[in-house]
Parts: structure tokens; sequence; C-alpha cells
């Protein structure tokens, strides 16, 4: 997921023997049903397992089968629990949480989907992704790739799935307690971007089309329309808006009749087919019923089944092929189990594993990041990620805006602040002084909005948003 369309395309080698089971029938009638699903699931989930390298780890060179993070808590599975050889120590989630807190991770020159593919994958091992360490706030890296000539945009405009994704993460990353950690106006503005981009036939492709009627005349593939329209209803878009519509009616006008499977640009194939179904599935469209059940009594689900290898679980990536590829059967499973892109972390079963894990303070001397907006209330909204290191396990807003002064990115987040020392209430922002009930006021983690005073107290992994209004 949120990679070029040829990466994503690659697949990886896999046990012999794992698909040698015969594969799925068909459904008899019109829609996969409960049981059928139940046990694609589980069987799913067992071929998941024997993914895990020995050492109790899914990220690796390559196309990474951390994409399984997701999948396993969409299936009600905690990836704490999954561990090689009875071993606990090498469970999923910590092997994961030590690689990303790793210095190197995750390359030389990492891009923006990067992080975002490390945030959706945190959050459903159940890791905080603006808490991974001391030093590690995949939140923040997130900000810093925030587009100041072209708002809204996270990355290079013209790969448009770095900002689909970038709503994805932000927004379906939500906090421990299960709040936006992201402000409205954040929100807002990649909403705007993702339908700029809406094509003509009502889909997406992971280039920008905004403002090149060329591209927004030109097909649209099936993949990132679904990751599109999941990304404006994760972020708060009805499914009943008239884009989200047209991204649905899209979709339906793929279908093959005689499969239930989308005929996407890349020729029908199960990780397509999973992408569309991730969307309807996040925007709350029955993938089995009225619009997405075809003449012949078929469906997308009924397609993905009838390319699993059962009792062994995994999934064809076309048709044709004889054996079962890891990421096409990540990308079908999260699917049939009813996931969108992310998916909270179930409750785990072994015992004392707790939910979530998270840093629980700042480590002093441990340089650290924090992610920063600040909102003039006129339209111009400031997004940055602030580097700095704390000389203790709590500090201010005072010296976190001090910081961003200096060390923020993108630059330029904040340029003045208004008083630069002390305790007191902040007064000031980037030269805009409060008036009367207009003032300066903060949120951290999507709390309500408050007077904002420097002594305020930041916490490790603190999202903060300054706003400038009532």
């Amino acid at each position: 997921m949120s990679r070029t369309r040829t990466s994503r395309r690659l697949t990886l080698a896999i046990p012999a023997a794992l698909g040698a089971f015969a594969l799925t029938a068909l459904p008899a009638f019109a829609t996969s049903s409960p049981a059928q699903i139940a046990t694609s699931k589980a069987n799913g989930v067992t071929y998941l397992k024997s993914l895990q390298a020995a050492d109790g780890s899914y990220a690796g060179a390559g196309l990474s089968n951390e994409w399984a993070f997701t999948t396993f808590a969409a299936a009600g599975t905690a990836v704490v629990d999954v561990y090689p050889g009875g071993d606990t120590t090498k469970n999923a989630r910590t092997v994961y949480r030590n690689l990303l807190s790793t210095a190197g991770w995750p390359q030389a020159s990492p891009v923006v989907t990067d992080y975002e593919r490390g945030t959706l994958n945190a959050y459903a091992a159940g890791i905080d992704p603006a808490r991974v360490s001391a030093s590690r706030n995949l939140i923040a890296h997130v900000y810093s790739y925030w587009q100041t000539a072209e708002p809204g945009y996270f990355g290079p405009s013209g790969n448009f799935n770095g900002t689909v994704f970038a709503a994805l993460a932000l927004r379906g990353a939500k906090t421990q307690g299960g709040a936006n950690r992201i402000p409205q106006a954040l929100t807002d503005s990649l909403v705007t971007r993702i339908r700029a981009n809406q094509h003509v036939d009502g889909g997406w492709t992971y280039q920008k089309g905004e403002g090149n009627p060329t591209v927004l005349n030109s097909a649209s593939d099936v993949d990132m329309t679904g990751a599109a329209m999941a990304a404006l209803c994760v972020s708060g878009v009805p499914n009943t808006d008239t884009d989200v519509v047209q991204a649905k009616n899209f979709l339906k006008s793929t279908l093959v009749s005689g499969t239930g499977a989308f005929n996407s640009l890349y020729g029908v194939n199960t990780s397509s087919n999973g992408w569309g179904v991730a969307g309807l599935n996040a925007c709350g469209f029955n993938p089995q019923t009225g619009d997405f059940l075809t003449g012949s009594g078929k469906t997308p689900i009924d397609f993905l089944i009838a390319n699993q290898y059962n009792p062994a679980g995994g999934f064809k990536y076309k048709p044709a092929d004889t054996s079962p590829t890891a990421y096409a059967s990540i990308d079908a499973l999260r699917a049939v189990a009813g996931g969108g892109f992310t998916t909270a972390p179930p409750a785990p079963v072994t015992p004392g594993a707790p939910q979530w894990v998270a840093q629980s303070t700042f480590t002093a001397g441990t340089a650290t990041k924090l992610a920063l907006t600040v909102d003039d209330g006129a339209g111009n909204l400031k997004v940055c990620s602030v580097s700095f290191t704390p000389t203790g396990t709590t500090t201010t807003l005072g010296d976190v805006l001090g910081a961003a002064a200096t060390s923020a990115a993108p630059s330029g987040c904040v340029t003045s602040v208004t008083p630069s020392s002390g305790t007191g209430t902040i007064t000031a922002v980037n030269g805009k002084a409060n008036s009367g009930s207009d003032t300066w006021k903060v949120s951290v983690d999507g709390s309500a909005f408050a007077g904002a005073v420097r002594n305020k107290v930041i916490n490790v992994g603190d999202t903060i948003a300054l706003r400038w209004g009532v």
C-alpha cells in the first residue's frame, strides 16, 4: 500500500506446499455466507502467521509484509499474539516497535509514504504511532512533508498517493482513547485536495490530477479509488456525499458480472479487488448487496474467496496464478474481514499483554520531534514537525514554540511568539495578536481548545494545535 504502482505489484516467494491445497469453490448462492467468511478469515490468518520470520519479524527488504498487521487487526487477531515457536518475546509487535525505533529506519532517503505505512501498521499493532519511542514520533514525521507552497499535499504533489495516505494515517490512526488527534483545519485541507483530484469518471489514480484536464479525464484505477474514498470517509465525509457516491459508482462500473471482480487497470486481481472493497468497507457500503451483487449473483467477496487456497489460506494475485502471494493475501483478507486501511488493535489474549504500548515520557537529552499546526483563523494553516532535545520528562508549550522558530520542518511554522519567555498567556503568534474574544488557544491530541499559556505542560508524542479565534 501507499507505494508506487510498480513496486506494489511485486510478489514474494512462499513455500510451495502452501499453494498445493485446493481453491475454495465459488458459492452456489448469491453471496458468501458468514460461515464461508469466517473460514476464509481463520485460514487466512494461519497463512499470514506462516510469513513471520524466525526472529519474529515481518518487515524487511523489498515489499514489506508488515501490512499484515492491518489485516490481522481487521480479522480480530492482536499482533502481539503473533509469535514464532511459542516464544512470546519475539512477538511481532515488539519486534516491529524495535525496528521503528532504530535510527536507520526506514531508509537513507525516506519518503512520506514510509512514515504513513509505519503509522497505519503501528496503530493496528497497538503501538501508539506518536509515541513509538523516546525519539520516534511517526505523526511528526508525516507532518514534516507538508507542502507549504501547495497546502493540503503531503510529499511531492505529483505523487498523489502520499496525500491520500496522509489522510488515512493522520485520521485513521486515532489516539489510544479513540479521538481524532489532528485538528479539523488540517482535515479540511486534506479533504479539499482529495476532492480536487477526483477524475471525471468518479475515481482516482496515484497521479496528481488537480489542474490537469488530461489526467482528470483519464481512466481511474480501482486501487486508488478505494484508498481515496476511504480517506474521505475516515476524514468524516459521509457516504451520502456526492464525491463518495461517485467513487462507489465508479467501482460498480468496473464489476465483472460472472465473477464479482473489479476489472482494474492492471487486470482482474485480488490486490486491486481488496483495495476497492477496503474503500467500500471504510465508507460503510456493503460489498455483497445492492450495487455490488452482479446479475450473475456474484460479489467482490465471492471473487476473493474463490481465489483463496484452503485450508492453507493464501490468496492468488491473479486467477491464472498457480500459487498464493503474500501481498495479495494481505490485501484480500483485509477486505474479506471487513477492514478499511487500518483498524484499532484488538484486545490481546497473551497473558499480561496490553492492548497498547507507548513511550510514556520524554528522555532528557534524547532528540525527538513533535507535530504542530498553527491556524491563524484566516485560512493560513501552517503544519510542521518540531525537532528539539528535552531537558526533562516533560516540556512546555513555550519551549516547543521556541524550538519551532529555529528547528521546524518545513520552516516558517512559527516566526515569533509574544511573550518570548516566562509562563504567562500567549498574546501573539507570528505577529497576530489576541483581540477581544479572538485569542490564541491550544489543543493537544484532539482535546477541546483552551487559552494558550507558555507553561502548559507538553508530553511526549503530543500532537499540538494552535488556533486563533473564539
